[in-house]
Order: C-alpha cells, then sequence, then structure tokens
C-alpha cells in the first residue's frame, strides 16, 4: 500500500472510529448529569463509585492509569503499545466519576480513548517507533476535537503539547486531517456542542492595555494554582493511603460531605450551565477557588475524567468576577479566561488562541491571543501533566529567574 494512501486511511478510521467514541461519550454524559441534578441522593454512592474505580484500575488497569501521561511518555520514549482496555476503563471511570458527583472533565478520556484506538493501528500496519509517535498525534487531535468541536486547535493542540519532542511534518498534516474526520464524524452522529458568544468586543487600546495585562497575569497565576493543587492531592493520597483503590473511597466519601453540607450541585460535574452564565452575569468571587479545590481533590483521590472543561470553568467564572472590577465587557473577560487559564495550564498558548477565534468569533483574537500568551508565561514551568517536556523561552526565563532569585531557598 503507497504510504500517502495508507496514512489516509489510518486517519479515516482513527477519526471515525474515536469521534464515534466521543459522540457516545457526550451522550452519557449529558444522561449522568441531568440524572444526578434529578436525583441528587446518589452523591451519596460517590464513595462506591470511587471504590468501583479504584479496584478497576488497581486489578486491571495498573499500566494505564497515568493516562495522558502515559501518552506523552510513550511519545516521548516508546516503550511499549498502549492497550486498547486504556479506553474502556477510562470511559467507565468518567461516567461513574460524573453519575456520583465528582469534579472532572471529559477531555482527558476522549484523548485517552483517541490514544488507544489510534495504537491499535501498530500492530495491524506493522509500523515502527517512527509510526508510532505520528498514531499517538492523531489520537490526541481526533480525541480533543470530537470532545470541544474545534478541529484547528484540537490539530494543533496534538502538535504543541508534544512541541519540544521531534515531530515530523507528516504528523503535522496528519494532525489536521484526522481533526477534521473526527469533527465531521461527531457532526454525522448529531451530537451538538456548547455555543458561546461575546457580543461586545472594544478597540485595543493603550488604556485598555494595561487592564489586558493585568487579567492574563491573574489567569496564569490561576492555572498555575489548579496544576499545582492537583498535583497537591495527588501526593498527598500516594503518601498516606498506600493502598490505591482505598483512595477514591476516601475521597468520595469526604467529597459527599462536602457537597450535601454546601447544598449546591454548581461544583459537581462540569459546569457547563455555571460557564455559559459567566458570560453574562458576575460569578461568586469563590466560584473560581472552589472549582480548583474540587476538582483537585477529585483527580488527585483517582477519579477520572479531564482537567480542560474544570479549566474552562475556572477562567470563565473568574474573568467574570473581574468584571466587576475591570472596565471590560463581561463576555470579553470571561472568554479570555476560558482559553487563557487553559494554556497557562497545558503550555499551548498558540492552540488555545486558536480555540478562542473558534469559540468566540476572529472579532476578539487580539485580546484572546494577548491573554493566552501572558497566562502562559504567567503560569509557572508545572503545568496538569507530569511528562509533558516544557522548554524555550519560558523555561528558560524561569531558570534565570530561579538562579538569580530562588537559589538561596
Amino acid at each position: 500500500m503507497l504510504p500517502t494512501i495508507k496514512w489516509t486511511f489510518i486517519c479515516v478510521l482513527i477519526g471515525i472510529f474515536s469521534g464515534s467514541a466521543s459522540a457516545f461519550l457526550l451522550v452519557a454524559l449529558e444522561w449522568a448529569t441531568q440524572y444526578r441534578e434529578h436525583n441528587i441522593w446518589i452523591i451519596w454512592l460517590l464513595p462506591i463509585g470511587g471504590l468501583i474505580i479504584g479496584l478497576s484500575y488497581h486489578y486491571l488497569g495498573k499500566d494505564v492509569v497515568k493516562g495522558n501521561n502515559l501518552l506523552l511518555e510513550e511519545y516521548e520514549n516508546p516503550q511499549k503499545p498502549i492497550p486498547l482496555k486504556m479506553a474502556p476503563l477510562v470511559l467507565i471511570g468518567t461516567l461513574i466519576t460524573h453519575l456520583f458527583g465528582g469534579s472532572a472533565g471529559r477531555e482527558g478520556t476522549a484523548v485517552q480513548m483517541g490514544g488507544a484506538i489510534a495504537e491499535q493501528f501498530t500492530g495491524l500496519f506493522k509500523l515502527d517507533n517512527s509510526d508510532r509517535k505520528t498514531l499517538i498525534i492523531l489520537g490526541i487531535s481526533a480525541g480533543f476535537v470530537s470532545v470541544f468541536g474545534t478541529p484547528l486547535a484540537g490539530a494543533l493542540f496534538a502538535l504543541e503539547v508534544l512541541y519540544f519532542s521531534k515531530i515530523s511534518y507528516k504528523s503535522i498534516i496528519l494532525s489536521f486531517l484526522v481533526a477534521y474526520i473526527a469533527y465531521f464524524t461527531v457532526e454525522f452522529w448529531q451530537v451538538k456542542h456548547t455555543i458561546y458568544h461575546i457580543p461586545v468586543v472594544p478597540e485595543m487600546t493603550l488604556k485598555i492595555m494595561p487592564w489586558v495585562i493585568l487579567v492574563s497575569v491573574l489567569f496564569g497565576m490561576a492555572s498555575m494554582l489548579f496544576s499545582r493543587s492537583t498535583h497537591f492531592w495527588g501526593n498527598l493520597f500516594s503518601k498516606t493511603i498506600k493502598y490505591p483503590p482505598l483512595r477514591p473511597l476516601v475521597g468520595g466519601i469526604l467529597l459527599a460531605l462536602v457537597f450535601y453540607s454546601i447544598g449546591t450541585t454548581k461544583y459537581i460535574g462540569l459546569g457547563i450551565p455555571t460557564i455559559v452564565d459567566s458570560f453574562s452575569s458576575p460569578n461568586a468571587s469563590y466560584d473560581f477557588l472552589l472549582k480548583i479545590l474540587f476538582t483537585g481533590f477529585t483527580l488527585g483521590a483517582g477519579f477520572k475524567g479531564g482537567e480542560v472543561t474544570p479549566l474552562f470553568f475556572i477562567g470563565a467564572t473568574f474573568g467574570s468576577t473581574l468584571s466587576l472590577i475591570v472596565p471590560l465587557p463581561i463576555a470579553l473577560l470571561a472568554g479570555m479566561g476560558f482559553v487563557a487559564v487553559f494554556s497557562g495550564a497545558t503550555h499551548t498558548p498558540i492552540a488555545c488562541t486558536i480555540m478562542g477565534m473558534e469559540l468566540f468569533g476572529i472579532g476578539s483574537g487580539l485580546f484572546i491571543g494577548i491573554a493566552c500568551l501572558i497566562a502562559y508565561f504567567s503560569s509557572g514551568s508545572v503545568g496538569i501533566y507530569h511528562a509533558q517536556i516544557v522548554k524555550g523561552a519560558k523555561y528558560k526565563l524561569y531558570q534565570r529567574f530561579k538562579r538569580k532569585y530562588l537559589e538561596d531557598f
């Protein structure tokens, strides 16, 4: 089979399978969310759900428990094929997390399913480690795109999250191809994505610029807080509870008690309604902080899902809150925070800028681009992915700062 035909065929298969898997995920998550919201008592079963997840991964999925980090590790240093069981394990774990009231996202699930599906073509087409790397990029791209409906951003995200590893030109072209195939697959299944609007975008002026810079730095700091919070809780659970299946059990007990005591489900699950509302109504100043706390705790305890939609929640609600003191339109600030916090946490300012323009329109592109770039530089060297390589200008600036100001600490 000619290389061009072979890779086009592979992209079609990955795009269709990953897109279909993500379409099922989106429909299932919507059902889980609606059932939970109409049966709040089910939150009391969160500890049982956590135990099921913990036992599943401990006895069936030790080799895939790293999730997205496994994909990044295998790309940088290929060791062994990623098992297909990663897909059903993370799918079931995510649905349990959302059904019973954990605070998590969905992109990590889609990316892991896409990566596991793509990996299966290694043996089928007898591909070497170099081609395996391309498959991982295709899986990440297809999974990301099919969940968020942003084909350009998804293709770029798969490339940018691996930016400081070696990426072939072939991978770049194929990433865009598989992204659009996955996108149209979800469209074929008539699964809709959330629509956001920024109705008013002011002209960029010298008077506005300092405010844009200030809020962008704050978004970067929120990214850093989220990343470090997630790692903190994960390390704490690992150190204090040696038997892994008990971690989500204990975490589920604490989360259920807290969620019932605060008397709201705003911080449970994806939080899409709150994200949408933040574009028109100011949020409470503590909303984004509580989402950081609950999502970091949920994922750190061992529940499954993703980090990106919670990052959207954090950024949008933070921007919405800032509209009370910053002289910029509320929807613009929510949109800037939406993608800027994501940019800082994943070290992907280019993909996040493109995502912002795909979601909110090109008119907001200048504000979105500045916010993503500044948040990227002000979010520190630690992101949500342990295995991600962070180098380049940001890494050099951080190392220089560390040597000059932090070497005595």
